[in-house]
């Protein structure tokens, strides 16, 4: 096998560690190809067979050691920007109709919702401001 054809082999080998990258969607098959496109490289600028090995090992080895740990941390990591219902958690609401432990109405960021009180003995009358502390499938539980 000449030069040549060792960083065409590297390729391919790149390639078809990018189908099971595709298929179970594991990160660590993409390092492993960019270990092998290094080695393609190292082929085909010429060196021989044990620094293109020794390419594909350091380079996959470093990919998966420092990057790997990085993506697990990173998407263990809730979300920066709060949506949905959980960006109403914390806002503050108008009373539209007496809240209490049983029930009541709320303006809350410009749409009436459904309210009860958080705490079952406490009420609040119409026009005061209270906070949601949790929404429940379509009421806001507040104090």
């Amino acid at each position: 096998m000449n030069d040549i054809d060792a960083w065409v082999w590297w390729l391919v080998g790149a390639a078809a560690l990018g189908i099971p990258l595709v298929v179970t969607a594991m990160p660590e098959f993409g390092m492993l190809a960019v270990g092998a496109v290094a080695a393609a490289v190292f082929a085909g600028l010429g060196f021989g067979a044990v620094a293109q090995v020794l390419t594909f090992v350091v380079v996959s080895v470093a990919l998966i050691a420092v990057v790997r740990p990085i993506a697990v941390r990173h998407s263990r990591q809730r979300p920066q920007l709060a949506t949905g219902v959980d960006a109403l958690k914390g806002k503050q609401a108008v009373v539209l109709e007496r809240v209490d432990g049983s029930g009541g109405r709320i303006k809350l960021a410009g749409e009436v919702w459904s309210a009860r009180s958080l705490d079952t003995e406490r009420a609040y009358e119409v026009g005061q401001e209270v906070d949601v502390v949790e929404i429940e499938g379509a009421t806001a539980i507040v104090i």
